[in-house]
């Protein structure tokens, strides 16, 4: 009851914790530019280590909830599975190259050039040929996801990035040499799955074996839940800090990139999440498979567009923006997902069984 009511808590205030967490960040960027400028000394692979243990902290609680025999479940359930496949790799680029194509080169026309809207374009497409590996854990844990289920999940788009993220990117931008920063994707999968999954695994372990099974799930676990919610919000605050005089210098170009960004990426959730439901899933499986569809892994988005357009073009902007609207649009999609679980689990067939 008491993790209900915390987690009702922080939808009721949703809008305030995230638009002040925002305010904060850009305050930091603009006020305090030395703050940002020791953090970016900290990274290695194009990846941010304070953002990166940030991230840790959030997946592992969820991490916790992992055990073998939920993943071997998982595996052979495979729905969930052909849902996210589908989404993210058939369907998820093109409609954001449409989306992009759509605003950039005919709605927003008359504000930019055609050389900027290619720009804005290719950084729209990058980000949509590269679904969540990391944060998706944390959407995941908000709606109370299945974690083996989500661990699966991701570790499927893993495997799918490396073979399909250049062709497809090659494909809808007429490039084709593209260099995949293969150290960021493997550095990514290594911090952000691998040592979250076994430090949980060991805490596991080694917590059940010493305190006992009810121990760890009423009373270890619980811990973490305020941990998750925090940890957020401050990583909200340093990823808005890091764009600060971005966002302050070009408000019109982060506002324009940042309206098929937002559509695409509820385009996608509400399709994967209606798909969901007509196929018959689990709430716990459902959601976490739209949040994997609707977020992207930016890391990489980012890494590609620098090597590609460079640092300051218009298609490394794009990906920032897309840093930018991630965490506060998906975090609406948190709160839409709390609120609609009945619609999924009210009759659904005991056909995955994942919470008995």
């Amino acid at each position: 009851m008491a993790d209900k009511k915390g987690l009702s808590l922080f939808e009721r205030f949703l809008s305030l914790w995230v638009a002040a967490c925002i305010a904060a960040g850009v305050a930091v960027g603009k006020l305090l530019p030395a703050v940002p400028g020791f953090l970016s000394r900290f990274e290695y692979a194009r990846v941010s280590i304070p953002v990166a243990v940030f991230i840790w902290l959030m997946i592992y609680p969820m991490m916790l909830k992992i055990d073998f025999t939920g993943i071997v479940k998982s595996v052979k359930q495979p729905k969930g599975l052909a849902l996210t496949v589908v989404t993210n790799w058939l369907i998820k680029p093109f409609t954001m190259f449409f989306f992009a194509w759509l605003f950039f080169h005919v709605i927003f026309k008359p504000f930019i050039t055609p050389e900027t809207a290619q720009g804005y374009l290719a950084g729209a497409v990058l980000l949509g040929a590269a679904p969540c590996t990391a944060m998706v854990f944390v959407w995941s844990y908000l709606t109370k996801g299945d974690a083996a289920y989500t661990l699966v999940q991701v570790a499927v788009n893993d495997l799918i990035i490396l073979l399909a993220f250049t062709p497809i990117v090659a494909l809808l931008l007429g490039i084709s040499n593209i260099a995949v920063p293969y150290d960021t994707l493997f550095l990514s999968v290594v911090l952000f799955v691998v040592i979250p999954f076994t430090a949980g695994f060991l805490s596991r372990l080694f917590i059940i074996k010493a305190k006992g099974k009810a121990f760890y799930e009423t009373r270890f676990i619980p811990k973490f839940k305020n941990i998750t919610i925090v940890v957020l919000l401050l990583t909200l605050v340093i990823i808005f800090a890091f764009q600060g005089d971005v966002i302050l210098s070009r408000p019109l170009d982060i506002l324009l990139i940042a309206v098929p960004l937002v559509i695409q990426t509820v385009f996608i959730f509400f399709l994967a999440y209606g798909w969901a439901k007509v196929w018959r899933l689990k709430h716990a499986i459902a959601s976490p498979a739209a949040m994997i569809g609707a977020s992207n892994f930016f890391e990489l988005a980012v890494a590609v567009a620098v090597s590609l357009f460079g640092l300051n073009s218009g298609a490394t902007l794009a990906t920032v923006v897309g840093v930018l609207v991630k965490v506060p649009v998906m975090l609406t999609l948190v709160k839409i997902s709390n609120r609609t679980r009945g619609w999924f689990d009210r009759g659904v067939l005991e056909e995955y069984g994942l919470d008995s």
